[in-house]
């Protein structure tokens, strides 16, 4: 998997089609599909701004574009993600980040969800994955009881998720540290704020992945941005 995982906030389909078709013209391996309900954070994206029109999309069972190309995880900043998942596993997303703030109790979340549509229905995490989201104002315990149910922790840098643009948080560096000490074995990915500036330092705390967003699609180059963000190099892989 690569390390660099560009995110796409869609506002209709056509602007996910649009940025995915750009995506395609690089070398990423990933694309996370950002998923904000409005409730749990806001505004609220695409689909939730379409709720018919994505319905008839998971109706008719079409497909995610590239599939051949991407892995796609979803980041679902929503109050109902578990139901949520079902539609975005019929469209070919393969890894889906839940937030630990979501739900009254993650680990019960989780362990629904893999029992819904992991090892239980004959899913490997190589098939199907699933990640936990932590916000930078929530305290570690939160976690503490959900690692077993997950292949990978998503620390959120910024302190305003589902919005792109946001300024980086460097509390996430000393989180990094500490969750690291605990947990060395766990894959980790940072999203929210994450630039060339802050990437490097990112990487030496044990981050496999960095998920960008406005770093790469707000850039004057975005391909040449991604270059050099792939460019980048992690002892830990996913």
């Amino acid at each position: 998997m690569g390390l660099v995982v560009p995110a796409v906030l869609p506002s209709s389909r056509k602007d996910l089609e649009e940025k995915l078709a750009f995506l395609s013209q690089t070398s990423v391996k990933r694309v996370q599909i950002d998923v904000v309900d409005g409730r749990f954070a806001s505004p609220a994206s695409w689909p939730y701004t379409a709720p018919k029109e994505f319905d008839e999309m998971v109706r008719s069972t079409r497909m995610l574009p590239y599939l051949d190309r991407f892995a796609y995880e979803v980041d679902l900043m929503c109050l109902d993600a578990e139901p949520a998942s079902e539609a975005w596993l019929t469209l070919g997303a393969t890894r889906l980040t839940f937030h630990a703030e979501s739900a009254r109790n993650p680990e019960r979340l989780l362990a629904s969800a893999r029992r819904r549509f992991g090892s239980g229905r004959g899913f490997a995490p190589t098939l199907l994955s699933f990640g936990l989201a932590l916000n930078i104002d929530s305290d570690l315990a939160l976690i503490e009881n959900c690692l077993e149910e997950v292949e990978y922790i998503q620390f959120m840098g910024i302190a305003q998720i589902g919005q792109q643009g946001q300024p980086f948080d460097t509390r996430i560096l000393e989180k990094l540290r500490m969750f690291r000490s605990y947990h060395p074995e766990i894959a980790v990915q940072v999203d929210g704020g994450v630039t060339l500036a802050n990437a490097k330092e990112l990487l030496t705390l044990g981050v496999s992945s960095i998920v960008v967003g406005s770093a790469i699609v707000r850039a004057r180059d975005p391909i040449a941005a991604v270059e050099m963000f792939e460019a980048l190099q992690s002892p830990y892989g996913v």
